[in-house]
């Protein structure tokens, strides 16, 4: 793949994370990867893209909006006709331009997140991404907590997530927020932990009970303890992980 068919291709990538399981994408993101000059153009790209929809999701359209409109598309009716086209009423033009611009906006408005979603941006990134990195001493400690041979995590790991990410661990960006990234060990088989905070994303933390999603040879799953929400994605499939929850 050349570089301009994938920026083609990624134009429709949402900045989100919901297409990270898409196979349409996979070919496009392994380019990004192999091409620096690519991968910045796609960091860009997708800081443009979270900018637009943060933008556009702030819009509140006046109450009398709907109102407006009919009104503008009732002086068109009632007009006497002529040869002037419609379009060059200034009423009906203001009126097609505000309804253009909210059909713009809800095209553009994030959607609220899914446990599948975040679930395949962890397998996306477990199976494809470098995991150099976040090695310090809070990232240690957090790690040697996952890496207990009895610790049940679907019962609760401490996490201090200010602490970890200010002094170690990985950071990565999912649907415009930070996501923690620890690798651990159980069993001889390797697993990636993924931990954002609950309030930055309140409607799935409010609903998420353990969810399992398999893709591209991994699987993961995804719970909340209600203050944060972990997600461990691995290639040691569905059942390892279920062992650990």
């Amino acid at each position: 793949m050349k570089n301009e068919e994938a920026k083609f291709v990624l134009h429709a990538y949402r900045p989100n994370g919901a297409d990270a399981g898409d196979a349409t994408f996979c070919a496009a993101l392994e380019q990004v990867k192999q091409d620096p000059a690519l991968e910045k153009w796609f960091g860009a790209q997708q800081a443009f893209d979270r900018a637009m929809c943060a933008k556009l999701g702030s819009v509140t359209p006046p109450e009398s909006l709907r109102a407006s409109i009919l009104a503008g598309a009732k002086v068109s009716q009632d007009a006497p006709r002529s040869g002037h086209s419609w379009w060059r009423s200034p009423v009906p033009m203001a009126a097609a331009a505000i309804a253009l611009f909210l059909a713009a906006g809800v095209a553009f408005w994030p959607a609220s997140v899914s446990a599948e979603q975040i679930a395949a941006f962890a397998i996306s990134d477990t199976m494809h991404q470098s995991h150099e990195g976040g090695h310090g001493e809070n990232a240690a400690e957090f790690q040697a907590a996952l890496s207990q041979a009895n610790r049940r995590l679907g019962g609760g790991v401490p996490v201090d997530f200010a602490t970890l990410r200010a002094n170690g661990c990985r950071t990565i960006r999912f649907d415009g927020h930070d996501l923690l990234e620890v690798c651990f060990k159980r069993d001889g088989k390797w697993f990636h932990c993924y931990v954002a905070r609950a309030k930055d994303f309140p409607s799935l933390a409010a609903r998420l009970s353990p969810t399992f999603t398999d893709k591209e040879g991994a699987s993961a799953a995804a719970w909340s303890d209600g203050q944060h929400i972990f997600v461990v994605a691995s290639k040691a499939g569905r059942e390892a992980i279920q062992r650990l929850i």
